[in-house]
C-alpha cells in the first residue's frame, strides 16, 4: 500500500454522517479524497472542508442505487487520480415504520440503495484494485446485520444480505492477498440518517440508545484503512444485544419490541413521509445530529423494561416449570392408585 499522502480513497455517503466524518478524517491525511452522494450542494461543502484539512477533493455526485452512475464514479476517481486505494461504502437510507405499512417502492429503494449500492461498488472498483495488486473495499454494515428490532424491515434486509455478500467476496479474493474486505458493524450511531428517514410509525423516531459518536466509527474505518480486518464491531452495549438475539433468542424477541416502543419511538405525532429515500434534499449534512445529550434519561427507561421483562420472562419459567412438576406427581398419584386398584380386583377375581 502506498502512504498515507498519496492515497486515493473514494467515499460514497459523502454529505453526512459516517462518509462525511470519514471523508474529512482522510483528507486530514492529506490524502485525496473522492466524495459521492446525491447531493451535490453538500459535497460541495465536504470538498471545501477536505481541502482546508490539507487533503485533496472531488466531488462526484453519484445515485448509488444506479449501477451506471457507480462505474462512472469509479472511472473518474480513476482518471483523476490514475488509481484507488481505499473505497469507504458508507451510502444508506433509512425507514421506520411496519413492514405491512412501508410502502413497496421505499422498501425496494432502501435495498437498492443499502445493499445493491456497495454491490455495484465493489463490481467497478475490484477490476482496479486487481490492476493495482491491492485495495481495500470498506462496507458500512451495522449490527442490524446480526440481529433485528421491529419497524425496520427493509434495512435489517439490506444489512443482513450486506455482511454475507461481504464474506462471499472475502473468500473469492483470496487469490489476491494485497485486496482486502472489511466489514464494520456499528450499533446506533449519532448520525442525521434517524432524521433523513421515512417514517411511517405515526410518531417521531430517534436511535435506540446507547448511541456511539460517529467519531468512533470513523476511527474504526481508518483503522480497517491502515490495519485491514475481517470484521469490526463498534460499540460494546450493543454487542450485547446481539449475543442476547444469538443465544437466548427467545428473550430478545420478548425485550426488543418494548423496547424500541419506549426508548426509539418519540411522543411527538409525525405524519408520515417518505424523508430522503427518493429525494436528497435535507437541512442537516452535519456528521453528528445532537443524540447523545438526551441518552442518559432513555437508557434508564430502557434498563428498567428489560430487567422488568427478563424478571417477568424468569418467574413466567418457573411457574410453569413448577405446573409441569405438579401435573407429573399428579399423574403419578393417579398411576399409583389405578396400579393399586387393579392388584385388589386381580387378587379377589383369584
Amino acid at each position: 500500500m502506498s502512504g498515507p499522502a498519496r492515497q486515493v480513497v473514494v467515499v460514497t455517503g459523502a454529505s453526512s454522517g459516517i462518509g462525511r466524518g470519514a471523508a474529512l478524517a482522510f483528507a486530514a491525511r492529506g490524502v485525496s479524497v473522492v466524495l459521492a452522494a446525491r447531493s451535490e450542494q453538500a459535497l460541495a461543502e465536504v470538498a471545501r472542508e477536505c481541502e482546508e484539512r490539507g487533503g485533496r477533493a472531488l466531488a462526484v455526485p453519484t445515485d448509488v442505487s444506479d449501477e451506471a452512475a457507480v462505474q462512472a464514479l469509479a472511472q473518474r476517481a480513476a482518471d483523476w487520480s490514475g488509481r484507488i486505494d481505499i473505497w469507504v461504502n458508507a451510502a444508506a437510507v433509512w425507514s421506520y415504520g411496519r413492514f405491512e405499512d412501508t410502502p413497496g417502492p421505499v422498501f425496494r429503494q432502501i435495498v437498492e440503495t443499502t445493499l445493491l449500492g456497495q454491490v455495484y461498488a465493489a463490481r467497478a472498483v475490484l477490476p482496479h484494485f486487481r490492476a493495482e495488486g491491492h485495495g481495500v473495499l470498506i462496507n458500512i454494515s451495522s449490527l442490524y446485520g446480526r440481529l433485528s428490532s421491529p419497524y425496520v424491515a427493509p434495512y435489517v434486509t439490506a444489512k443482513w444480505g450486506l455482511l454475507g455478500f461481504s464474506e462471499v467476496l472475502r473468500q473469492e479474493l483470496r487469490d489476491t492477498p494485497g485486496i482486502a474486505v472489511c466489514t464494520i458493524l456499528p450499533g446506533a450511531v449519532d448520525t442525521p440518517i434517524y432524521r433523513h428517514a421515512a417514517n411511517y410509525t405515526g410518531r417521531q423516531i430517534r436511535p435506540l440508545p446507547p448511541v456511539t459518536s460517529p467519531e468512533r466509527v470513523v476511527a474504526a474505518v481508518l483503522r480497517a484503512a491502515d490495519h485491514p480486518q475481517r470484521q469490526i464491531v463498534v460499540g460494546q452495549t450493543h454487542r450485547i444485544g446481539a449475543w442476547v438475539h444469538r443465544f437466548i433468542p427467545a428473550l430478545y424477541d420478548r425485550l426488543i419490541g418494548p423496547v424500541v416502543d419506549v426508548c426509539a419511538l418519540r411522543s411527538v405525532p409525525a405524519p408520515p413521509h417518505d424523508g430522503t429515500v427518493f429525494d436528497p434534499a435535507s437541512p442537516t449534512h452535519t456528521v453528528d445530529d445532537g443524540w447523545r445529550r438526551h441518552d442518559h434519561r432513555l437508557v434508564a427507561k430502557a434498563l428498567t423494561l428489560a430487567v422488568g421483562a427478563a424478571a417477568l420472562t424468569t418467574a413466567t419459567r418457573a411457574v410453569n416449570r413448577r405446573r409441569g412438576q405438579s401435573a407429573t406427581s399428579s399423574a403419578a398419584s393417579v398411576a399409583t392408585h389405578t396400579r393399586a386398584v387393579r392388584r385388589k380386583g386381580n387378587a379377589a377375581n383369584r
